[in-house]
């Protein structure tokens, strides 16, 4: 280390004002010091003796409307009550949750009750994108052509008299001559144009019968002479008096032997329709959809009812808007859906959207399968461009741009994707748990259902959920439009499911994938072939029934004790047959004591199988050797019974 350069010392000088050799310490003088200290008492005092403005919180109390999928935050703004007291509220009912939870209608009703208000719950399916409210000059409305709805019981000849209207064969083209979905076709009488809707008369098509009923101007119900008024007859009148729309009466199958017209107006008069010649309002006409008789007398009436009672008009030169008929996923073409256009022009490149599909309308076809370029009020049109096939039901309408379409299918998704997380299935409690083992846990048969159209996957899936049964359960896992592919059998695989097509078939890639995974595929043309083999494959997962047979009884007479073994009892056997290993109560002065089995069954010192009526026997019972002189003990077989329909009784405990 170098050495420092000498440094002259240098004396340390002190501070002015401090004496020589002491640091002076720094002081720091706060000019607050001297005032005198306010007592926090005091203070609180003065604080609390200030004049207050009372503030004055008002909670509503009238009827509040909510969306279907509320959130506890939501719900509680709508009322006006805090969001602790809310999830409070719900902690109680069982159903604890949290601010973002989406609750379900249930919840919903039970809060309103707790709190006695009212909530109206507004669902999607309520719901509309715009208000249809249109003020149209009088300039503008020309004549439209009506809507008319065939409908009626199944097996009635709908179809065929629509074939019949037509002139073509639209009936040979069903599966069991049965219409599977709705079809919309347009004919024309004396130059004027009439659109027809045909709907399903099979029971598991009432919701697309009541979708039908909606969209028409005039309900023509198909009664068969020979037949008269039937359940889904019953069902079409309320659908078209709930849509309030006129009724007009065909009365077909006039031409066979056993027909009686005057039958079926008796039946119709006394469910409200009285026919016209009989003073009544309804008009009536008489049939024959094979013999093509009274077509023409049907159609005028038709179109008579149409200028009498309804002013049927609308705008052409607007956007176009409707209801959606009928939606598919084409091969080939990709999701085609059927319109009614109500009102508007349908041009090819129009922006459009339903529900929460949307797109540009890529080509437009008519009823005959001819591609046109527009489509006018009443006309149904085929259309192709849509992202996804729209739900059956929904209105569609034309917008200004495609993304505008596209924001409202989003906002229309994501209320629905909502309101189906609030209907999801609650989790399962300590409590739900008990139950379940106590009653037996519910076995589920997996589904994967596909169809054709969206209209035949809501049918088959409103039949497969009539299947009620308290130990076995459809469960529909996905539902889709569209052949059956490589991801459905994939999803098949993972959940231990069936793969259901209606109207479907698997690709080459599908259907081998399903071979390496063991996958069942069962495809179906007709709906009661379908509902019957899940009928018959719940059956098959039903535990057997577990019946008891006495085979035998025996009184006690002596006993021998054997150290090793126990008690023997000997025996003579009064009634039936007794056998090693049978079950067996023993009976003392007509109460049981004990169950168990026979252990050892002995004739004389050697060991046999059974001992028949009239002779006597030594036997050991397991594990009980307190039997006594005068028992009976009553021998018995369990066996266990297949269950060939949902309607066995459920096994017995054992």
């Amino acid at each position: 280390m170098a050495d420092r350069p000498n440094r002259p010392n240098r004396p340390i000088r002190p501070r002015q004002g401090a004496p020589a050799g002491r640091r002076k310490r720094r002081v720091v003088i706060d000019t607050g010091a001297a005032r005198p200290r306010q007592d926090s008492r005091q203070a609180r005092d003065r604080q609390e003796a200030r004049p207050k403005t009372p503030r004055e919180v008002v909670q509503p109390t009238g009827p509040v409307t909510v969306e279907s999928g509320v959130t506890v935050k939501d719900l509680s703004q709508a009322l006006g009550k805090p969001m602790p007291e809310i999830i409070k509220m719900l902690m109680v009912l069982g159903a604890p949750k949290t601010a973002t939870q989406s609750l379900s209608d249930e919840e919903v009703e039970l809060i309103a009750a707790e709190i006695d208000r009212e909530i109206t719950i507004k669902h999607a399916a309520d719901e509309e994108l715009e208000p249809e409210v249109y003020e149209d000059d009088e300039a503008d409305l020309e004549a439209r052509p009506p809507v008319v709805t065939i409908m009626g019981h199944v097996d009635h000849g709908k179809t065929t008299l629509l074939d019949a209207i037509r002139k073509t064969a639209v009936v040979e083209t069903e599966a069991g001559g049965i219409t599977q979905h709705i079809g919309a076709y347009q004919v024309q009488h004396d130059s004027r144009k009439l659109t027809f809707l045909d709907t399903p008369g099979h029971e598991a098509f009432t919701a697309m019968r009541a979708r039908g009923a909606k969209v028409t101007d005039i309900a023509v119900l198909v009664v068969a002479a020979d037949d008269g008024v039937m359940p889904q007859t019953r069902e079409s009148i309320s659908h078209a008096r709930a849509a309030e729309v006129p009724i007009v009466v065909a009365v077909n199958k006039i031409d066979l032997p056993d027909a009686n017209p005057d039958r079926a107006r008796n039946d119709l008069a006394a469910e409200g329709l009285q026919p016209e010649e009989w003073g009544g309002t309804t008009q009536f006409s008489e049939v024959s959809a094979k013999q093509a008789q009274g077509l023409d007398d049907l159609l005028e009436k038709v179109l008579l009812v149409a200028d009498a009672e309804l002013e049927l008009t609308a705008n052409a030169k607007v956007d176009a808007s409707g209801p959606i008929i009928e939606s598919r996923l084409d091969v080939g073409r990709g999701p085609v859906a059927t319109m009614l256009v109500h009102r508007g022009t349908l041009r090819v490149g129009d922006a459009i959207v339903a529900g929460d599909a949307w797109g540009k309308v890529r080509a437009l076809y008519n009823f005959r399968g001819e591609k046109i370029k527009e489509a006018r009020p009443g006309d149904p049109v085929e259309i192709l461009g849509f992202d996804h096939p729209p739900p059956a039901g929904e209105l569609a309408r034309v917008v200004e741009n495609e993304r505008q379409a596209r924001g409202y299918a989003q906002v229309r998704g994501e209320r629905l994707r909502r309101e189906q997380l609030a209907q999801r299935r609650v989790g399962v409690s300590l409590e739900s748990l008990f139950e379940q083992i106590q009653e037996g846990a519910v076995q589920d048969l997996n589904l994967v259902l596909k169809g054709d159209v969206v209209g035949s996957v809501e049918a088959a899936l409103s039949e497969l959920q009539k299947i009620q049964h308290p130990e076995v359960r459809v469960n529909v896992i996905h539902q889709g439009v569209g052949g059956i592919t490589e991801n459905d059998i994939m999803l098949a695989s993972a959940s231990n499911a069936m793969v259901v097509g209606f109207n479907v078939r698997p690709n080459a890639e599908a259907r081998s994938l399903a071979d390496r995974e063991g996958v069942e595929i069962r495809t179906y043309r007709v709906i009661y072939q379908l509902t019957d083999d899940i009928e018959q494959a719940l059956v098959g997962m039903l535990k057997p029934v577990r019946t008891e047979e006495t085979i035998g009884e025996v009184e006690v007479r002596a006993l021998f004790r054997v150290s090793r073994l126990g008690t023997i009892a000997g025996s003579y056997v009064t009634n039936g047959t007794v056998r090693r290993g049978a079950s067996v109560r023993v009976v003392r002065d007509g109460t049981v004591i004990y169950e168990t089995r026979i252990a050892q069954l002995k004739r004389f010192k050697d060991d046999v199988r059974e001992v028949e009526e009239g002779f006597e026997c030594g036997i050991l019972l397991d594990g009980f050797n307190d039997v006594k002189e005068g028992d009976v003990l009553e021998v018995y077989e369990t066996r266990e019974v297949e269950r060939t329909d949902l309607e066995t009784p459920a096994p017995t405990s054992s």
